[in-house]
């Protein structure tokens, strides 16, 4: 399959998927639907398939991102029976209508301004992920931001993670003999060695950040059951964009939001915590509390009166 022909099978899972979220939909709803797309973007794309290559998209969509679609004879007409799909797959349906909005044929600059942060470290997740999946030790030049100078190092990379519009690799490092979190905008070099490493067996990369937040390990802290208030329909930013999986919305009643978290409440969480001013409140734990204080006592001494 070439990369157009790619491209447009993707196309038309996202359409299927997306109008299937929203409502069943005949086989000829779900026609129209590719017709108007291919207008909008300009894209000469085929939508005129048949019932056979619908099929296959079915088979295809259930296998790729695990949402079962079937046929209800009552209805007449398709509908999601079962929706696993998980966060890649979520991902990469933003990826690609994003791509279809920038690849239109006409000029979009004055429509479109993006943030003005620039999206460093990118070029290194192939060969990262290249690593991570054959097990290879990979060389880095790495800078700290806390150093003059940059250090080369050997690493034995096990995760990619995206915190913050930034991307970092969590990786074993050879000379430190112990586990680090590397931001991949500070990686200068990268050099994939012909060395294997052994994969630990006590160490779930996915489920050492289950119960942390950022990109921050545990370390030896213990998970705690953290109760947050939230005023002033602020709540609703944590009820589009959850703070974490383990959320949970306990009350929400004339603009208050009481929120449920079960995590380890590290650095980057209280920079969360922070980041809402005075639009939330902590209420347990109160080892939370004390630190969330001394944080406002050292920012007031920033502005004597």
């Amino acid at each position: 399959m070439n990369l157009m022909s790619k491209q447009d099978t993707l196309n038309r899972h996202r359409i299927i998927i997306q109008n299937l979220r929203n409502k069943p939909c005949s086989f000829e709803e779900i026609l129209n639907r590719l017709k108007f797309d291919a207008e909008l973007n300009e894209s000469d794309f085929g939508y005129e398939i048949s019932k056979r290559t619908f099929q296959r998209d079915l088979k295809e969509i259930q296998k790729l991102y695990k949402i079962y679609i079937r046929f209800n004879r009552s209805k007449k007409a398709y509908e999601i029976e079962e929706d696993l799909s998980d966060d890649y797959s979520e991902r990469m349906f933003e990826a690609l209508d994003i791509f279809q909005a920038l690849n239109l044929n006409q000029s979009i600059s004055k429509y479109i301004q993006f943030d003005t942060r620039k999206p460093l470290g990118t070029e290194h997740l192939n060969g990262l992920l290249h690593a991570i999946q054959n097990r290879y030790q990979v060389q880095i030049r790495y800078q700290k931001f806390y150093e003059d100078e940059p250090e080369v190092r050997t690493i034995e990379p096990y995760l990619l993670k995206e915190y913050r519009k930034r991307w970092y690799v969590f990786a074993y490092d050879v000379q430190k003999r112990e586990f680090r979190t590397f931001g991949l905008d500070r990686i200068s070099m990268l050099n994939i060695r012909p060395i294997k490493f052994q994969y630990p067996q006590k160490l779930d990369p996915n489920a050492y950040f289950e119960n942390s937040f950022g990109i921050i390990g545990p370390g030896n802290r213990k998970t705690e059951n953290i109760k947050l208030v939230f005023t002033e329909n602020q709540g609703n930013y944590v009820r589009t964009m959850p703070l974490h999986k383990s959320q949970k919305i306990t009350y929400d009643k004339n603009g208050e939001m009481h929120v449920e978290l079960k995590l380890i409440p590290t650095y980057d969480f209280l920079m969360e915590i922070l980041y809402f001013g005075e639009y939330v409140k902590v209420i347990e734990p109160q080892s939370l509390v004390v630190e969330l204080k001394a944080k406002l006592k050292k920012m007031k001494e920033n502005y004597p009166d």
